[in-house]
């Protein structure tokens, strides 16, 4: 087997890992908040709020820091860093005795962690790039999979055994993630590592100054934006649809996996036909495709529409983020995919952050239904500029060989 697919492969199942234990938490931090209580008698519904936005921020802020200097310093160091790092931290929230510890603690995983970030640049700087869709596609698949399973863990565990538990395990996978690629993984040497003392800022402005790659990070932010911009508020829009609320949460989590466990299949699929068709076609019928399933769901009137309609959703932005995510590394240097994908990392985590808030006004204004309206728009949006504005790269969409 050649080095990058070890690679590639063994990334997969870290990033399978991480993402299960980073997702399995989310379904009770609010709840986990409200049991600890403020010591300084903060509003609970605040810091409930905090302990999403806390991490989404200090992660913007790090991850094109921790990019740069993958690509001096090596690559597999950095996700090693991602996964102990996060291991440490997750275990030390389980020991958590109030809110606002656990937001610090949250702000701090922010600043050490970014695994996605990392396993990007070390497959991207490992993998052919004629099989970068591919190799996008298939870390895609390994991050939605641990998103489709680790709410429905979680949840599970938080109700058997309590919150502790489920931070326990989460560490556990994080570290069972760091030894596999501590002892199977061969990182190739960072181009940049004889060039170190140059400037992080010049690293990144030429990144920036490459062609497509502010466009590919502006429809990174408007995609991210219209899926995140639904999941918090879910919940309450499943129990509007719900003649008996009592298993609202049970159906939530299916939803969520539904729609996740489609772009698992999608990303992997789509990944590699834009290898073939090239990525700027996937993305523009893609986003299209989302933007026309999102709509239909502002009229819903039972759960098993919206079931239905989310998992073709699923699908269809499946398509889109593995072929932004190959363009990336298709319009920068060999050697710049930590730089790239730290910058990118650092622009999925504001639009996280962004999300809740731009939802909860959407809420305010026209109701849960105005949400996939919105989200709609958004998609619809990304698709006319990528149809429009984004170049295809050089050598991409040309037959590769069966089999390659």
């Amino acid at each position: 087997m050649p080095d990058w697919k070890r690679t590639l492969y063994v990334m997969f199942t870290a990033q399978l890992l991480s993402a299960v234990g980073f997702s399995m938490i989310f379904p009770f931090l609010p709840k986990y908040v409200e049991s600890l209580g403020s010591a300084y008698e903060l509003d609970i519904l605040f810091l409930a709020g905090a302990v999403f936005s806390a991490q989404a921020i200090t992660m913007a802020i790090a991850s094109p820091i921790w990019g740069a200097l993958a690509d001096r310093f090596g690559r597999k160091l950095m996700v090693q860093r991602a996964l102990f790092g996060g291991s440490v931290l997750l275990l030390a929230m389980a020991f958590a005795t109030s809110a606002e510890m656990l937001v610090g603690l949250r702000a701090l995983q922010g600043l050490v962690t970014g695994t996605v970030a990392a396993a990007n640049a070390l497959v991207a700087g490992t993998a052919p790039r004629e099989r970068a869709g591919y190799a996008m596609g298939l870390l895609q698949t390994g991050t939605w999979t641990g998103v489709a399973l680790g709410p429905l863990i979680g949840g599970l565990l938080a109700d058997a055994y309590g919150y502790n538990v489920a931070f326990y395990f989460t560490s556990a996978l994080l570290f069972t993630g760091g030894l596999l690629v501590l002892f199977l993984v061969r990182d190739v040497p960072p181009v940049l590592a004889g060039n170190r003392r140059v400037a992080l800022r010049d690293g990144w402005r030429h990144v920036l100054a490459s062609e497509g790659v502010r466009l590919v990070f502006a429809f990174r932010f408007l995609a991210w934006l219209g899926r995140v911009i639904l999941v918090p508020y879910l919940p309450l829009f499943i129990a509007v649809l719900m003649v008996n609320a009592g298993a609202v949460n049970t159906l939530t989590g299916l939803v969520i996996a539904l729609s996740s466990g489609a772009g698992t299949v999608a990303a992997l699929v789509l990944g590699r036909l834009g290898d073939r068709v090239g990525h700027r076609r996937i993305v523009t019928v893609c986003t299209f495709a989302a933007a026309a399933l999102l709509l239909p769901q502002s009229l819903v009137t039972a759960v098993w529409q919206l079931l239905l309609l989310q998992a073709l959703t699923g699908a269809a932005v499946g398509g889109v983020m593995p072929s932004l995510a190959a363009l990336l590394n298709h319009y920068t240097d060999v050697g710049e995919e930590g730089a790239v994908y730290g910058l990118d990392n650092s622009v999925i985590a504001l639009s996280r952050a962004l999300a809740p808030m731009l939802g909860a006004g959407v809420v305010f204004v026209g109701g849960f239904r105005a949400l996939f309206v919105v989200a709609a728009a958004l998609m619809l949006g990304t698709g006319v500029l990528a149809a429009l504005k984004l170049p295809e790269p050089e050598g991409i969409g040309t037959q590769l060989a069966v089999g390659d």
